[in-house]
């Protein structure tokens, strides 16, 4: 019985996560379609298009399904994307899927790493700060947090690009692999170091949400009444760090990063420009400046897949490790 209720909130979850993918899409799609982008336009271009005729014009709407009602054309997109068809990219001349496909598997494992580190670095320094209010690990940890958390991240990407890799030559200036290399002498040490410049630069900017909200939920803990108590009794800092403080901050740490897998995905569009890395970042910001719809659409799509993976991993998650929450979402 107990697992039938487990999987009807686990159901319920899944299905809150879709229905917010859904009017993502829609979302997307209105806005694209109310956008001065002409699909026409920016696949034969102005003066292609101004050469034809009526005739040829009608037929090429027809072609693209721009002829169709708005709606019509997104129940057409999304019946497809159903079936894991996002069409044809106007740019690259190839099917969306398969672009995609190719920038996750570059994007993926960057934004994985950068959002580890910032976890764990980030949970790290809010217990220092945390640990003794007013300290001099306080200070810093707060102050850095305050500074970076108003850094955009691609100044910080440009930052360590020109200290790192133009004046020090230390680190590749750019790309995910070396120039002019064949693919099959590229090692996986040579992928590490293409990719240090920006994990950090996307571990950096996602450290201070992390760090100053596990502060605050530790400053609470540590004043609070049942600690206060386990001071009396004789216990020491450490033991009621680690048997009272690190137990309570646990989950809502856990959130938290959960939570922020969509400012790791916006924080890479820009970050990935900088470094020219060829990921899921740099395709969505050429999609935009080159009036890729069908590649735009997709990008968002799945990156709003991602970031509710994400989120319902979180609940899911919270859900197993307290079971109260899972009975207050029955209730």
């Amino acid at each position: 019985m107990e697992i039938k209720k487990t999987g009807l909130w686990f159901g319920r979850q899944a299905v809150r996560m879709c229905l917010m993918v859904l009017l993502v899409s829609i979302l997307a799609f209105v806005l694209l379609a109310v956008s001065p982008i002409d699909p026409l336009q920016t696949n034969v271009g102005q003066t292609a298009l101004g050469s034809m005729s009526p005739e040829q014009i009608a037929k090429l709407k027809s072609y693209w399904g721009t002829d169709l009602p708005p709606v019509e054309r997104y129940l057409n997109w999304l019946k497809d994307f159903l079936h894991g068809n996002m069409g044809t990219s106007l740019l690259y001349r190839r099917p969306v899927a398969e672009i995609i496909g190719e920038k996750v598997m570059n994007s993926i494992w960057l934004l994985f790493t950068a959002w580890l580190f910032s976890g764990i670095l980030g949970f790290f320094l809010g217990v220092l700060a945390g640990k003794k209010r007013g300290g001099i690990m306080d200070r810093i940890v707060t102050g850095y947090s305050l500074f970076v958390a108003s850094t955009p991240a691609f100044w910080v990407a440009m930052v360590l690009l020109m200290v790192f890799a133009v004046k020090l030559h230390w680190f590749p200036i750019g790309f995910s692999v070396p120039i002019g290399m064949d693919a099959g002498q590229i090692s996986i040490a040579d992928r590490i170091r293409h990719a240090i410049l920006p994990v950090v630069a996307l571990s950096i900017t996602g450290i201070s949400s992390i760090a100053l909200h596990t502060r605050e939920k530790l400053i609470e803990v540590m004043e609070s009444d049942y600690v206060l108590f386990a001071r009396a009794r004789g216990e020491s800092d450490w033991s009621i760090l680690r048997r009272h403080g690190l137990r309570n901050i646990l989950l809502p740490a856990m959130t938290l990063q959960f939570a922020s897998v969509s400012e790791i995905i916006g924080g890479s569009v820009l970050v990935e420009q900088v470094f020219s890395y060829p990921g899921l970042g740099q395709a969505a910001v050429t999609a935009g400046l080159g009036s890729d719809v069908p590649l735009l659409l997709g990008i968002t799509v799945v990156t709003a897949v991602i970031v509710a993976a994400g989120n319902l991993a979180a609940n899911v998650l919270y859900g197993v490790i307290d079971p109260r929450i899972r009975e207050g979402a029955k209730r």
